[in-house]
């Protein structure tokens, strides 16, 4: 189980290594998304508030990257923050998630990104409600889901 130390310790030295990696040009991802997956996983931009129905989805199966399909949560690891995003306290496997130091907008975060096709998926924070104390807080438009 990951630990707020474990994430700082990722996000300062080092990211583990991806079962594997993809790799496309700004172009050939705004060919293939729509412009407002395409701003959320490519520019780093947020979904509003509340704006997602997966804020309010608890059905048991996984959420994937949006941009390559990678699995990276599991509804088990789903809890309900009242952040305004879906919000989960592991990711599926260790390695399915880089962790980058952010600081912009005069804030110092931890910034999650699909470790498979760096795809900018949201922030963890060490507030969460589980035994791990972590809350990813994920742009609904960076994942899909789907059912067991």
């Amino acid at each position: 189980m990951l630990k707020w130390k474990d994430i700082l310790k990722l996000a300062r030295e080092g990211n583990l290594a991806p079962d594997h990696k993809l790799q496309k040009s700004i172009r050939a991802w705004r060919e293939i998304l729509d412009d407002e997956v395409f701003a959320i996983t490519r520019l780093s931009a947020t979904e509003r508030p509340f704006s997602s129905e997966m804020c309010v989805a608890f059905t048991p199966g996984r959420y994937a990257c949006t941009c390559c399909e990678q699995v990276l949560f599991d509804s088990g690891q789903k809890f309900e923050s009242a952040s305004g995003w879906p919000s989960f306290d592991q990711p599926l496997a260790s390695n399915a998630i880089a962790y980058f130091a952010d600081e912009s907008h005069g804030m110092q975060r931890i910034e999650v990104k699909c470790n498979v096709c760096d795809a900018h998926l949201g922030h963890v924070f060490p507030d969460g409600k589980t035994e791990s104390g972590l809350r990813y807080c994920i742009n609904g438009k960076a994942i899909t889901f789907a059912a067991n």
